[in-house]
């Protein structure tokens, strides 16, 4: 069994590792202080180099990695497992996945497209293969399995200073398999050899593996990339609105069943689509556990007849079953009250903030670490 389990292994590494290139950015940024790139007091630039992974998407050229990978790059130049450096530009990017497609042009007998998986048939428990380039270290593999299912990353902005809307990637697989900086933007796979998702974040205080890995995984890689090389741009379906899941607490407060499940709606984006659907926000403030929490808003119980049983519910329904444009039915209890409205899904805001989860390393191999995965509400 052990000689079965290594030769699948060896094969696997073998197959994808061609696959996986190290991504080398520099960005510049201005620096008015004194720096080794800057003047004392002048308005000079300072120059930073970091390193990321990613992976052949196709034949002609397109390499998927992570957006925050390549933000701000103002070069970029991609290494293949067989040593080949060759520079690279930006095809598209999209905050909000945290997904971006960039490309090279050598010939198409070098390039060696990645199988993608469906990503709706993953498990808990099944064996999880990362490869990549944790701290420099080219082609890296690490093994372990999908410790968990249907976590969530913030977006778009940093969920912990932000004072604007903040947003959620939804559907994100947990593994325990060693993903450390550098490999944000590198594979995780299935001992089919299909890429599961893209390696994003972890979860640790120290800014190294700690065994809590997060993945974006393939059903939305597989929106949003075919888009991001057509026009540069993925589209996201949107409400206009932001809550919170309901608990015992809340049910207290709102006179509601013990046992109410639902995202609460906190409050409404006015003009979006959920405000010319007439949707309610929260129309009162109570104390629950110290804490002035709002409440009274409507309740979403239901999506198109698929039941809902929390904020990420919702966020996962949007993200994976619906498009700009498309009417939705929401079911919701309003003052205990049952009522269905029709929502017509508009585009989510273009935001320029990006991902506030650094995975990528420094050249001179200190850390940039992973801020902890914080809860936060989420507007969709």
């Amino acid at each position: 069994m052990l000689s079965a389990y290594e030769s699948t292994l060896e094969s696997i590494y073998n197959q994808v590792s061609p696959s996986v290139v190290s991504i080398h950015v520099v960005s510049q940024t201005a620096a008015s202080n004194l720096s080794p790139f800057g003047r004392r007091g002048g308005a000079g630039t300072q120059v930073s180099e970091a390193l990321g992974s990613g992976f052949v998407w196709d034949t002609q050229g397109h390499i998927v990695t992570n957006n925050h990978v390549v933000d701000g790059a103002t070069s970029i130049d991609v290494t293949f497992s067989d040593g080949k450096n060759v520079p690279a530009t930006v095809v598209g990017t999209d905050v909000y996945s945290d997904l971006a497609v960039i490309k090279v042009s050598v010939p198409t007998s070098e390039l060696h497209p990645v199988s993608m998986g469906d990503g709706k048939s993953v498990k808990v428990g099944e064996l999880s293969i990362a490869i990549g380039n944790p701290y420099g270290l080219q082609n890296t593999m690490t093994v372990g399995v999908i410790s968990g299912l249907g976590r969530s990353l913030p977006a778009g902005s940093d969920a912990a200073t932000t004072t604007g809307p903040t947003y959620t990637i939804p559907d994100i697989i947990q593994t325990d398999t060693a993903i450390n900086p550098g490999n944000s933007g590198g594979v995780l796979l299935n001992d089919q050899s299909q890429v599961l998702g893209v390696t994003a974040a972890i979860e640790s205080a120290s800014n190294a593996n700690a065994g809590i890995g997060f993945v974006i995984p393939a059903t939305i890689v597989n929106k949003v990339i075919p888009s991001l090389i057509k026009s540069g741009s993925y589209q996201h379906p949107y409400l206009g609105l932001s809550g919170t899941s309901l608990n015992a607490d809340f049910n207290n407060a709102m006179k509601l069943n013990a046992d109410q499940q639902g995202a609460l709606v906190e409050s409404v984006t006015s003009g979006g689509p959920a405000d010319k659907a007439g949707l309610q926000g929260s129309n009162n403030t109570v104390t629950i556990n110290g804490n002035q929490t709002d409440i009274g808003g409507d309740v979403i119980t239901a999506i198109n007849g698929q039941a809902i049983k929390s904020m990420d519910d919702l966020i996962a329904y949007l993200e994976d079953n619906t498009s700009v444009g498309q009417k939705v039915s929401l079911s919701i209890l309003r003052n205990g009250k049952q009522m269905t409205i029709q929502v017509t899904l508009g585009v989510r805001p273009s935001q320029p903030t990006a991902l506030t989860v650094p995975g990528n390393v420094p050249t001179d191999t200190s850390l940039l670490g992973f801020p902890a995965v914080a809860s936060a509400a989420v507007m969709e």
